[in-house]
């Protein structure tokens, strides 16, 4: 993932259910701050949740950093999720729907892949884990200035702008 600029970031640690609830929140005020679509913001604020839930179920601790991204042509909201935990073991493995360790559906960073635009996870066996997610503001949309300006120009076409008012 390369870099970007950081706008702005906040810090929320993670070691029990309410810090989960707090750092939802504040991912999610973050990203309609930045002007996130309501559908973006439920998919960021689940994500949060899941890395949350992720770090108090196999680290009991950790912090999220949430941040303001800005990346020259495009904006958006990073979420980096990291702990000191076990680490996993097999990351290939953790990443197939289903796979679990510890009896669940195992769709929680394959389903925070599927949320964001852009993910990269880290992972030393013993050491811990970090989780990197970004989701942009338009991200596939682009700005449709040729059509925009034949549509403009149909308009002011059948108005009759197009012809001299001497």
């Amino acid at each position: 993932m390369k870099d970007a600029l950081i706008a702005d970031e906040v810090r929320v640690a993670i070691d029990s259910d309410t810090d989960i609830v707090a750092v939802r929140q504040s991912g999610r005020d973050l990203a309609a701050h930045y002007g996130l679509p309501s559908t973006d913001l439920v998919g960021v604020a689940t994500a949060i949740s899941e890395l949350a839930r992720n770090i108090l179920r196999y680290a009991a601790r950790g912090v999220i950093i949430l941040r303001l991204v800005d990346d020259y042509d495009k904006r958006g909201v990073e979420v980096l999720a990291a702990d000191a935990g076990p680490g996993i073991r097999d990351v290939a493995l953790a990443m197939e729907d289903g796979f679990s360790t510890s009896g669940s559906l195992g769709l929680g960073l394959p389903g925070v892949r599927r949320l964001m635009d852009e993910f990269e996870i880290r992972s030393e066996f013993g050491k811990g884990t970090t989780v990197t997610a970004r989701k942009w503001i338009g991200l596939g949309w682009r700005p449709l200035e040729l059509d925009d300006w034949f549509a403009r120009f149909k308009r002011a076409w059948a108005k009759g702008a197009w012809r001299s008012r001497a």
